[in-house]
């Protein structure tokens, strides 16, 4: 999953972004309005978290800008403001959740759960596919009630796929929801994390979960 933070307290920013990929989240970061509003002109997002009051441009200016061009990606607003009529002012442009400062970070996280799941979907912390399951809180993986290890960015694989059952995705699409733009890797970085998946989530399986569809991309599914 790929996150954007704007945040201008420089210090708050680089500690955000530090827990949210020791999370397995691919992180971009900037520090005003105007550096964000270019990001989400480059790149798709899972969730943005905006800082209100920011030099240039401000968070709800941003976000108002998002909303005029039909971008729904979720976003989560922080400010040092606590008033109703702040809170109401966020809401009214757009934004899905509001957290004040000073704020524990277990707390943000749990809102950008919520604000990554979908719309219609119930509370849920485990996925499963088969007898493969996937505990979002816990970064616990088993399949046929045998625990898998899996590295950081081979979770973040394996979760976004997992949430998208089903649905074929491409190189590109799974390489931007994973990496961010300080990323120089290979073409085939995708290729091979999907190696190391299958050889630890379908190896000695007679049923596979992880499938190619040629030209495609790759999708999770049980048949």
């Amino acid at each position: 999953m790929r996150i954007l933070i704007a945040e201008d307290e420089k210090d708050l920013n680089r500690i955000l972004t530090s827990r949210l990929e020791g999370e397995h989240y691919s992180v971009d970061a900037c520090f005003n309005g105007q550096e964000a509003v270019e990001y989400l002109e480059s790149a798709e997002y899972d969730a943005v978290i905006l800082d209100i009051m920011m030099p240039v441009m401000d968070g709800l200016t941003v976000l108002k800008k998002m909303r005029r061009k039909g971008d729904s990606t979720p976003v989560l607003l922080l400010t040092a403001k606590d008033s109703v009529s702040d809170r109401v002012s966020g809401l009214d442009a757009g934004a899905n959740d509001y957290l004040v400062k000073p704020f524990a970070f277990e707390e943000l996280l749990a809102r950008i759960r919520v604000l990554l799941r979908k719309p219609a979907e119930a509370p849920k912390s485990c996925y499963q596919v088969g007898d493969l399951e996937v505990h979002l809180d816990t970064h616990q993986v088993r399949r046929g009630g045998k625990d898998i290890k899996l590295s950081g960015k081979e979770f973040a694989l394996l979760r976004y796929m997992v949430q998208n059952e089903g649905i074929v995705l491409s190189r590109d699409r799974l390489e931007e929801h994973l990496w961010n733009f300080d990323y120089a890797g290979g073409s085939n970085v995708i290729d091979v994390y999907i190696r190391y998946l299958r050889k630890k989530i379908d190896e000695g399986h007679d049923t596979k979960l992880i499938h190619t569809v040629r030209g495609a991309g790759y999708v999770l599914r049980t048949d």
